[in-house]
């Protein structure tokens, strides 16, 4: 895990690097998410009044193997989760359970 660059607000760059599981929410649609590792958590949680665009989320980047998207991390029990989108674990052949290596870049939002 690597965390970058300090220049808040404007200059932000944020970049991790984690393996997390892939995991279903089967709410009203499926779902996937991968759960962010709590001492990245903590970080995002503690910088978040300079991150979120409203509701807790957080703009960011997403690499996974030769993909990469833009999302919003979801606050959820107090850490965050990364949405994972259907054409993305299509591209990467990802199933529930998996472990998956992510990039995970912090973008500015905009006001």
């Amino acid at each position: 895990m690597t965390s970058a660059d300090r220049d808040l607000p404007g200059d932000l760059s944020l970049e991790f690097e984690f393996t997390g599981e892939m995991w279903p929410w089967r709410g009203p649609a499926p779902y996937h998410f991968i759960s962010v590792p709590d001492d990245v958590a903590t970080e995002l949680h503690s910088l978040s009044p300079l991150l979120t665009y409203g509701w807790g989320v957080i703009p960011v980047s997403v690499r996974i193997g030769d993909t990469e998207f833009e999302t919003s991390l979801f606050p959820r029990d107090g850490g965050y989760a990364v949405p994972i989108k259907d054409a993305v674990r299509n591209a990467e052949d990802l199933t529930d359970g998996d472990a998956i290596n992510l990039e995970l870049t912090v973008r500015p939002h905009q006001t």
